[in-house]
């Protein structure tokens, strides 16, 4: 199992856990209508052994709920897929095996496929002899590389705006795909932190080159100005984010470093914090500047960088 698939699944875990409910309503709304949501629990991550092949696999994501009007519990199983694997449906199979062993209640398998290859993955695993079926094994999936995104711009769900970077787009239409989940993110109105788990997600899978980035933002200008205003906002946000981190970190000297008698850079907490504060004031001028090149007056500007209306003037060519 590679670094970059473990962190696949990691970055998918983390979107599914923290909006289960709209992964459900989404993709299976007719499941929606029978989970009780107000029944939630998410199990500790299983290691499952699989002594002929010697191998160890973690089971993605379980949650623990209630069907409406029931009293039993039952668990529903989400594994995320990143890569092509012909044995995946028996693999499946032997996950709900074991998990029904421990657990001993229903469980919904549900599996998501998120490389870019377009083929058809199977739903099922069978076994069987000319004369009898022995099983039928049946399991829900999601194939995002075959959903056509602009279906799911429609949707103010905070899981189709970051699953739109992994739906079937081709490179000419990665700019509109941007601007459509930043249209929709600006819609949904999330707390700083679910913003950024979206914004993180979303930039792993579709990142814009300088020139795209540039031509986002001339397409963010045609927008009506409210919107545009709130989506120009969640972009200087994020760029001011990144930012703070970048002069976080130890790459190269600035003010706000020194010299060890060993030769290594360390930084001084003062002079750290003035390189932050230096970079993420010169991070507000250039998208100040940008900002005017585009058209926005300076009331806005001055609302959505926090730039002096008189430091605003000045950058006026």
């Amino acid at each position: 199992m590679s670094e970059t698939r473990i962190d696949h699944d990691r970055l998918f875990k983390e979107l599914l856990s923290t909006f289960f409910e709209e992964f459900v309503l989404l993709f299976f709304p007719h499941v929606h209508e029978q989970i009780d949501f107000h029944y939630l629990s998410f199990l500790s991550e299983e290691v499952l052994t699989d002594v002929t092949a010697g191998e160890k696999h973690r089971v993605d994501l379980l949650v623990e709920t209630k069907l409406r009007g029931e009293d039993g519990l039952i668990v529903v199983h989400i594994e995320h897929q990143s890569y092509i694997q012909s044995s995946f449906s028996e693999r499946m199979f032997i996950y709900f095996s074991r998990l029904f062993q421990k657990h001993r209640r229903r469980i919904l398998p549900i599996a998501i496929f998120s490389y870019d290859a377009i083929r058809d993955e199977p739903s099922s695993f069978t076994v069987s002899f000319p004369f009898l079926t022995v099983l039928d094994f049946r399991f829900l999936t999601v194939e995002l590389s075959k959903l056509p995104w602009r279906t799911y711009i429609r949707h103010d769900n905070p899981v189709a705006a970051a699953l739109l970077s992994k739906m079937g787009y081709n490179e000419e239409e990665k700019v509109e795909v941007k601007k459509e989940f930043l249209r929709m993110l600006a819609r949904l109105e999330l707390d700083e932190a679910r913003q950024r788990l979206l914004f993180g997600f979303f930039e792993t899978y579709l990142r814009l080159s300088e020139e795209e980035e540039v031509r986002l933002r001339d397409e963010v200008k045609t927008m009506e100005e409210k919107e545009a205003a709130k989506v120009m906002e969640l972009i200087v946000s994020y760029e001011q984010k990144g930012m703070e981190k970048i002069h976080g970190q130890r790459f190269a000297l600035h003010p706000g470093m020194k010299m060890t008698a060993e030769g290594a850079c360390i930084f001084t907490e003062k002079g750290m914090e003035k390189g932050i504060e230096k970079g993420m004031e010169k991070a507000k001028l250039d998208v100040a500047k940008r900002m005017l090149a585009k058209g926005f007056d300076a009331d806005t500007i001055h609302e959505l960088t926090g730039l002096p209306l008189e430091t605003i003037e000045q950058l006026k060519p």
